[in-house]
Formats: structure tokens, C-alpha cells, sequence
């Protein structure tokens, strides 16, 4: 796990040493810098040592003959069955490391080798012989690659903090991604909040050659498309279960002690309790947060975590640390943002930096973390209100349409107010546009309206939404409603947002995050299940609960559903009071110029007031005004 930078350009060497130490914090174990003018190609690297720790495992690594070199960000879990397969084949080996292995199956396979990689990766080659550079991304974007075309040449590194080095990279706002950003809380890929920079899509290759063309094509896609296959319940449990221990047992592959969150939810306990089946280690350290005093969240639908997570740890022989914190987290807010690249309204990468931090000082270099479940299994309530859409879809338009009135008068200040608002709030739109519409934190209406005149109007021409209607386009038409939401979760909620702020917070502290319910075998089973064995009248991640009966506490598979968040509503309105009047103070506003300070401040009086839950959409807010000083005003050391 580490990361990168590079160019194929008329570049300088001192700008590849400038994108390579902003990237310092993914790999504080290693450096490592490949510069020839002539071929007008660089390659930096930090590297994080995971497997093998020696220097052969040093970066850029190239072949016996130097025609071939790479930089790599991340693991290849099955590395050692390639490299038997490789040696079979007469290619020899220096070290032990997954980087030798990619570079050898390159050099046999070309891009090919693509499609027989089990792991999490980004990374670039230059094919000397060839005059090209193949950068490429995994199936599901479990790690960033980020590009940015110049006059002189192409740009691209594992953070986007290194590409802004160059001057050259406009820092125009891409307005649609801005419009995302508030209306998701991320930004769909391809695109980025600027203009000039690109992410190369999850499952994605892309060659570049001397005259700075660049050629993209998809290797994979999560297959939403395969039909759904006829298994009995005891067969899907027993299959389930075989599969994810497996994945659990390769992504344990590593040279240093792997720990794991535990947050005491379904998934992180189910890794924990297989890790433990499958390789035991006495007291393996597993890391948690727990709320103290105001910073409770039962007061937002939430339920406490911690004595499910002690209940896991005391089961396995865990050696559980617990992170206690409150609003005073909040006070490395700028450095979240910093760290996170792209505007991202979610307190929960603070944890993430906070639990990886923690790890780090206990000697721990990898994570194991339960991200992917609740997007293969319908973990979410928005999964659940499309089960339940059958009851009321059936009624014609009109009716739906004074549905979606009457449940919006509903009060925003208790939980089943909001709920009950959000489910039935685009009661009145086609099927689709219904299921995409799940990801909104607030109507697009209500977003539009906080913008100055002149750029409401440029917005409102804007298909906002078609990113997510393109997305849902690639499937055949017969598929089942909740197919067609968890294709959205896979391709964009989870790359756009849930891992991308894991990758950047983990990475920050020097700590690698695996995400074993990304296994692409498990994700070819679960995508196969049919829907009843997913989802029932009573349980969401029904198959997932049944495997694990077996493994785990009946109380700690059959809890109520929480989330891996803050009390954010309360502490925008109390601890956070004064820092959202600064930030989104009028003066503030006006000077930024981008939305309306009267329209801005009406929606916090309205927060305040309870008669509109605008707390996500407020933060989304405060984040792009930070965002903002920090990576366009460049008000800050970091970027200056």
C-alpha cells in the first residue's frame, strides 16, 4: 500500500519531487523517483512496506532489462498463485513482493494480466520498448487514481493535492460536480469539482502515448447484468459462508500484523470472528469509537455501538482499543478536508483518521474494515424503503404526487419525521429517476435556490443527475428495482464516497484499509442471490445474518442498524454553532460569490427552526467554503 505521481510530458524533475513529497504521508517507509528528459517520462513513489519488507520491494521497480517500470499502490492477494504460474513459464523472481509479480505478468499478459488480479490497486507502467504508459484502477475503486491533461503533457498521481504542484492544472470549478457535491455529498467520476482534473473510473485501463492521447476502456463491472441463479436458502448460506471466509483468508496475506475495525455492526464483527477462525492470533488488536457525554447519537435514530463491539472483542479474544470523542474532533476539520482531495459533507472520515492513528501507534499497518456489505447485502434504510415501494406505487401519479405533499409538512425534528419525508419525497417520479433520486441528502429545488442568480440559471439548464442515469442505463431493463439501487451503491456511492474517504483518511496516518466483502468471487455471488434471500418484509442483509449464526452472538447479528457517524444535527446547531456563522457568515459569502448569503441564511434559520432538516446540506456548504481556501485561495501552508 503506498502511493504515487507521474507524468508523460514535457515536464521537470523538480516538479516530480514536489507531486511525490505531497504524497509523503501514504508512504513514510520508503521514497523512490524514475526521471528521463529525454524519454519525457517521470515516476515517483512512497511506499508503505506490507509485503516484503526488504529493499528489494523498492520503488519504482524495474525489469533486468529496464524496458519495462512501475509504480504500484496497493495488493494483489493472489500474487503468489501468479507467480507460480509465472515461473512455470520461465520468469524469474529477485524478491517476494506483489509489485515484482505485476510487473513480470505485464511484461507475459500486457493488459490482459488485468483480468486475473484479485486485490485493491492503482497503478502505472511505462513500456519503454513501446513508448507507452498503461496506468490502471481496480474493479471497484478501492484505490484513487487521479489525471489531469496540459499543454505539456499528461499528470496523474494517487492524490489530487500533487497534481495542483503543477500550474498549469486550472482550478476552475467543474459546476456540475459542485451542484453533486451538495446534492450527494460527493462527486460521480469521471468528473471532479475541477474542471481540469479527471478520476479514472473503478475497472478502468487507460494507455497514453508520445503525442499525449489518452485511450480509456473498461476491464470490469460489477455484474448486475448476470442472471439471477436459482439456490435454496441452505445452499446460498453455506455458499455465502465459504466465500467470505475465503476472501477474509486472502486479505490476510501480509508481512506485518493485521488488525481491524470493530465497530460492533454486522459486518466488521463478521470479519473479525472469521479472521479468528481462519487464522487465529491471541489478542488481535481491533480499534472502536465510542461517544462521550453530549457526543451521544441516540439522540439522532442512532444506536450505540460500543457494547456490541466489547461484547465481539470479549467473544474472540480481542484486544480492543477504544477511541472516545466529541465535538472536539471537529477541530481538525480543515485537515480532513485537506486530506480527502474533493469536498466530502461526512464527519465519518474523522473517525476513520482517528482510528488509523490509533492504529499506528499500537503498530499497526493494515485494517481489515467492513465497507461493501451494507452495498451488497441492502444494509441501507434506502433499501428498505424501495422494498416497501409496492405497497404505494401502484397508485396513479396524482395521488402519489399529494403523498409526496402531505408527508413533506411532516416535522424534520424527530427521526420518523425525516424518514417518513425522505421516503415519499419523490413519491411522484418515474421508477428511475426514483431510485437515483435515493441519494439526495435534499431536493434539487431546494439546492438550486441557494445559488447567486446568475449561476442558478447556468445550473438549472444542467442534467445533474445524468452521471447516475447513465450509470443505471448499462443494465438490462428487466432489472430489479433493488439490483438497479445496489449497481448505484457499487459504482458510485461506494468509489465516490465511502472509499474514497477510507483510502484518503488511512492513508493520512500511513495504514492500509482491505475491504474483504469487495472480494470480486463474493461480489459474483452476491450479485447472482435473488432478491427474497437479500431482503424480507423484516430483515435487511438477511442471507448475511443467517451465515453468521454460527460465528457470532445472536444479539450483536440481529441489532438494530446504525452507521459509523456523528450527531451532526445537534452539533451544527450547538458545539458548531459559531464555526458555521463564520464560515458561512455574509461576508463570507459574498466575497466567495458563488451562492446567495440571504438564501444560505434563510436555510439555517429553517434548520434551526425544524421546519427543514438542512443540516447535510449546511455541511455540504461549510465544506466547499473550506475546500475552497484551502485548494483554490491556497489560504494555507499546505498548498501554498
Amino acid at each position: 500500500m503506498c502511493g504515487f505521481v507521474g507524468f508523460f510530458g514535457d515536464f521537470s524533475e523538480e516538479l516530480l519531487r514536489r507531486m511525490n513529497e505531497r504524497i509523503q504521508h501514504r508512504g513514510p517507509d520508503d521514497t523512490g523517483l524514475y526521471y528521463q528528459a529525454e524519454e519525457q517520462v517521470g515516476l515517483g513513489h512512497q511506499r508503505l512496506s506490507i509485503i516484503d519488507l526488504s529493499e528489494l520491494g523498492h520503488q519504482p521497480m524495474f525489469t533486468d532489462d529496464k524496458r519495462v517500470v512501475i509504480v504500484f499502490n496497493g495488493e494483489i492477494y493472489n500474487f503468489r498463485q501468479l507467480r507460480r504460474s509465472l515461473e512455470q513459464d520461465g520468469y524469474a523472481f529477485r524478491g517476494h513482493s506483489d509489485t515484482e509479480v505485476l510487473l513480470q505478468l505485464y511484461c507475459r499478459d500486457g493488459e490482459k494480466m488485468l483480468a486475473q488480479l484479485n486485490g485493491i490497486y492503482a497503478f502505472a507502467i511505462w513500456d519503454r520498448t513501446k513508448r507507452k504508459m498503461l496506468l490502471a484502477r481496480d474493479g471497484v475503486g478501492v484505490k484513487p487514481l487521479y489525471y489531469a491533461k496540459t499543454k505539456q503533457g499528461v499528470l496523474f498521481a494517487s492524490e489530487l493535492k500533487s497534481l495542483l504542484c503543477h500550474p498549469e492544472v486550472d482550478r476552475s470549478l467543474h459546476l456540475p460536480s459542485l451542484h453533486a457535491h451538495l446534492t450527494y455529498q460527493w462527486s460521480p467520476h469521471p468528473d471532479t469539482i475541477l474542471q481540469s482534473v479527471k478520476k479514472l473510473p473503478p475497472g478502468h485501463l487507460m494507455w497514453l502515448d508520445a503525442s499525449h492521447r489518452l485511450e480509456t476502456s473498461a476491464y470490469y463491472d460489477l455484474p448486475y447484468d448476470q442472471p439471477i441463479r436459482p439456490i435454496s436458502e441452505e445452499d446460498a448460506i453455506q455458499a455465502l459462508q465459504s466465500h467470505l471466509t475465503l476472501a477474509v483468508e486472502r486479505q490476510l496475506v501480509s508481512d506485518v500484523p493485521v488488525g481491524a475495525f470493530l465497530s460492533g455492526g454486522l459486518d466488521s464483527s463478521s470479519l473479525v470472528a472469521l479472521a479468528q477462525r481462519v487464522a487465529y492470533e491471541p489478542q488481535r488488536k481491533c480499534f472502536s469509537i465510542g461517544f462521550q457525554g453530549e457526543a451521544n447519537p441516540q439522540g439522532e435514530g442512532r444506536v450505540d455501538d460500543l457494547p456490541y463491539a466489547q461484547r465481539v472483542a470479549k467473544t474472540f479474544d480481542i484486544d480492543l482499543h477504544t477511541l472516545y470523542v466529541g465535538p472536539e474532533m471537529t477541530q481538525h476539520l480543515e485537515k480532513m478536508i485537506y486530506h480527502l482531495d474533493e469536498p466530502q459533507a461526512d464527519f465519518a472520515p474523522l473517525h476513520v483518521y482517528a482510528l488509523c492513528q490509533m492504529a499506528r501507534q499500537h503498530g499497526i499497518k493494515v485494517l481489515l474494515s467492513g465497507t461493501g456489505g451494507d452495498d451488497l447485502f441492502t444494509g441501507y434504510r434506502r433499501h428498505q424503503a424501495l422494498f416497501y415501494e409496492p405497497a404505494w406505487a401502484w397508485l396513479p401519479r396524482p395521488l402519489r404526487t399529494l403523498l409526496r405533499q402531505h408527508t413533506g409538512h411532516l416535522s424534520t425534528l424527530s427521526t420518523l419525521g425525516r424518514r417518513v419525508q425522505k421516503a415519499f419525497q419523490y413519491a411522484d417520479q418515474p421508477p428511475r429517476e426514483r431510485i437515483a433520486a435515493a441519494f439526495h441528502c435534499l431536493p434539487p429545488e431546494h439546492i438550486l435556490g441557494l445559488y447567486t442568480p446568475a449561476l442558478r440559471k447556468q445550473l438549472a439548464a444542467l442534467p445533474f443527475s445524468a452521471p447516475l442515469m447513465d450509470t443505471l442505463a448499462k443494465l438490462p431493463p428487466d432489472t430489479p428495482p433493488i439490483n438497479q439501487m445496489l449497481y448505484l451503491e457499487g459504482k458510485h456511492f461506494l468509489p465516490d464516497h465511502n472509499l474514497n474517504y477510507t483510502d484518503k483518511m488511512s492513508m493520512a496516518t500511513g495504514v492500509e484499509v482491505r475491504v474483504p466483502f469487495l472480494d470480486p468471487d463474493l461480489i459474483r455471488f452476491a450479485t447472482s442471490l435473488p432478491i427474497h434471500l437479500k431482503q424480507t418484509p423484516t430483515q435487511s442483509k438477511w442471507i448475511l445474518k443467517r451465515a453468521m449464526e454460527p460465528y457470532l452472538p445472536h444479539d450483536v447479528i440481529y441489532r438494530p442498524k446504525t452507521g459509523f457517524g456523528v450527531p451532526m444535527r445537534r452539533w451544527l446547531k450547538v458545539e458548531l454553532r459559531d464555526v458555521v456563522e463564520d464560515v458561512l457568515s455574509l461576508q463570507s459569502l459574498q466575497q466567495r460569490g458563488t451562492f446567495d448569503p440571504i438564501a444560505v441564511h434563510r436555510l439555517i434559520e429553517q434548520d434551526r427552526q425544524g421546519r427543514l432538516d438542512g443540516s447535510y446540506l449546511l455541511f455540504s456548504l461549510m465544506v466547499f467554503e473550506l475546500w475552497m481556501r484551502i485548494f483554490v485561495d491556497r489560504k494555507t501552508a499546505w498548498l501554498s
